[in-house]
């Protein structure tokens, strides 16, 4: 089998390419003999990795060996190589930094694909190092061989296959580099086990060799005034923003032209915390459980200025009816997100901190020159919508917890200091809903591939990268049960993670669409989890994992029970919610209609069927 890393240009070709994208130049280091495997540890080092969460297994046994030796980087053993990829997710979510991960080859490669692609949905850097069986052996279905770069092609940034130990290095250093510069993603290295064996000589820094690998950070100049003048013309403007601002580092520069503009804002599921809740203009966040303000304002705008945003379906609705009169201007890192959904009239290619800096600066000119828009009456308008329909929710009467008011006060009594990290369902949207973000990277949930079992080892992750702070895991308990055994590594590490199950005994959301959409008929949505089935018992099972167990029933039972899991930091602590079953997600739009058709909570009847 011969090495699948890029074939190396001529030197005619070099001398005729312009230059890659390269990383920080890194102090050269002098050749010396190692195994290709020393190599693959000490190529970590020299990126700055500080923490691998992995398994080991038969294919990449041989890197196990040296990592043993590291100084600088922590390996981290999870339960599940599904855990290691989440972690990894966690951990780059938290800090902007590549989260790595590591798994043998076959079923441990393959136990990555659910977080690699998860990653890629989301736009989340890591490095996915996995082994493979040896190269002579590649194609023959020999043990534990799977074809991970193949299986992971259509769901990762790129990928490499590796079988010479000299090409480890580069591969390396090449995927950290794609990982996060661009458009983020997930990379995935597959080394051969004879190439982590083989003698080699490593040096540092190896030669990136990346042709066609041009990511435009800087946006056009005249795409920029054409934005400047629309935005001076519009009356009803809306900036849509999405996880490309957090991606990019870029709130502070989005909260000056918020400022600077006084332009209503709603930021997606993916961008809670880009501009504090409490900004008098932030209309909340959009799409189908977003608050009515956000959606009606995306509806009824006359601009739409969508930043690091994709057009998803959970935000637009039915996309052929999704605001009908507003002129689009669309900027993103990755080109072919421009126009893919909705037909951007301006399109701006650009790294979303540039593009706003840019946009302040050309805005700010205009108005010095007496070009400034008047939009009073649309924030009039807009405010309106937000005092008329506030989020809210009502109080449960059979004596059980509302699970709104569960997370509502785990936001109020931790703070905007502390990391929010929620698994998929009911309970992620009441944590994007009802707790307060004032800051970037203070709110982590799998958005775009919706992965139940996200939020522990997520959790554990951001907890690794940031351990001063406090990191919640607001999960369900039917996530909870796809990746719990991590409680175990949270223990045995060190990382006193704190979980809130929101126990509805049920898959909530789903119960939730079979309750409005299929008369009531609950096929296969009871988990048996709390009241006297306790299947399992939470409680126990935390204590079972050396985690402290509580449990609160009763509403005057969540306020302690809350502050006795915030006192203790000397381990994990899970905390049971036993909350009201049919507690419902409002607002919503239903999927495939209209955002036009939004329903509130009220008599879940469409908002702009009883007034406009």
């Amino acid at each position: 089998m011969t090495d699948t890393l890029p074939a190396r240009p001529t030197p005619a070709q070099l001398a005729q390419r312009k230059p890659a994208a390269q990383p920080a130049p890194a102090t050269k280091t002098a050749p010396v003999e190692v195994t290709g495997a020393q190599s693959l540890v000490l190529s970590l080092e020299a990126v700055g990795v500080d923490t691998v969460f992995g398994i080991p297994g038969g294919a990449i046994l041989p890197a196990y060996d040296p990592l043993m030796d590291s100084k600088s980087v922590r390996h981290i053993l999870v339960r599940h190589e599904q855990g290691a990829g989440h972690a990894a997710e966690g951990y780059a979510a938290a800090t902007g930094k590549v989260g790595v991960c590591m798994a043998t080859s076959g079923p441990g490669a393959t136990n990555l694909v659910t977080p690699i692609a998860d990653a890629n949905m989301d736009s989340v850097p890591i490095v996915a190092i996995t082994g493979q069986v040896t190269s002579t052996s590649i194609g023959t279905d020999a043990f534990q061989e799977a074809d991970i770069r193949g299986i992971t092609m259509p769901v990762s940034k790129h990928n490499y296959l590796v079988t010479k130990a000299e090409d480890i290095p580069r591969a390396i250093a090449e995927a950290f580099h794609l990982a996060s510069t661009g458009r983020p993603g997930p990379v995935l290295v597959d080394v051969s086990k004879d190439a982590l064996t083989s003698r080699t000589t490593f040096s540092w820094p190896p030669t990136l060799d990346l042709p066609g690998y041009h990511p435009v950070t800087r946006p056009h100049g005249k795409q920029i005034r054409e934005a400047a003048r629309l935005i001076a013309a519009a009356q009803r403007p809306i900036f849509y923003i999405g996880g490309g601002v957090i991606r990019a580092r870029a709130s502070e520069e989005l909260r000056r032209l918020v400022d600077l503009t006084q332009i209503p804002l709603v930021t997606t599921l993916m961008a809670r915390g880009a501009v504090p809740d409490d900004h008098p203009l932030h209309l909340g966040m959009p799409g189908m459980h977003g608050t009515v303000s956000a959606v009606t304002g995306l509806q009824k705008s006359d601009l739409i200025i969508a930043l690091g945003a994709r057009f998803d379906d959970r935000v637009t609705g039915q996309l052929s009816t999704f605001a009908p009169e507003a002129t689009i201007i669309h900027a993103d890192i990755d080109p072919a997100e421009i126009s893919k959904n909705r037909y951007a009239d301006v399109p701006i290619v650009g790294d979303c901190k540039e593009v706003i800096v840019d946009l302040i600066d050309a805005i700010a000119a205009d108005q010095a020159a007496g070009r400034v828009g008047d939009y009073a009456a649309w924030r009039t308008r807009v405010a309106g919508w937000m005092e008329t329909y506030p989020l809210g929710y009502t109080d449960v009467q059979d004596g059980l917890l509302a699970p709104q008011h569960v997370i509502e006060r785990i936001g109020a009594l931790s703070g905007p200091e502390a990391t929010y990290v929620a698994g998929v369902g009911q309970h992620q949207m009441w944590a994007a809903q009802f707790i307060r973000y004032s800051r970037p990277n203070s709110w982590i949930n799998s958005g775009g591939l919706g992965t139940m079992g996200f939020a522990i080892p997520a959790a554990m992750g951001a907890k690794v990268a940031e351990p001063h702070r406090v990191v919640w895991a607001i999960d369900g308990d039917g996530c909870f049960q796809m990746t719990n055994q991590e409680l175990a590594t949270c223990v045995i590490n060190d990382i006193p993670i704190k979980i809130a199950v929101i126990n509805n005994s049920s898959l909530g959301m789903v119960r939730q669409w079979q309750t409005l959409f299929y008369n009531q008929r609950y096929s296969n949505t009871d988990l048996h989890t709390s009241h006297n089935s306790r299947i399992p018992d939470f409680v126990k099972l935390a204590e079972a994992y050396g985690v402290l167990g509580l449990r609160a029933e009763k509403p005057e039972d969540v306020d302690a029970t809350i502050q006795e899991a915030l006192a203790v930091n000397d381990r994990p602590v899970l905390i049971d919610f036993v909350v009201h079953r049919d507690a419902m997600v409002w607002p919503m739009v239903p999927a495939g209609v209209s955002n036009d058709k939004i329903l509130d909570a009220r008599d879940a009847a469409p908002v702009w069927e009883r007034e406009d």
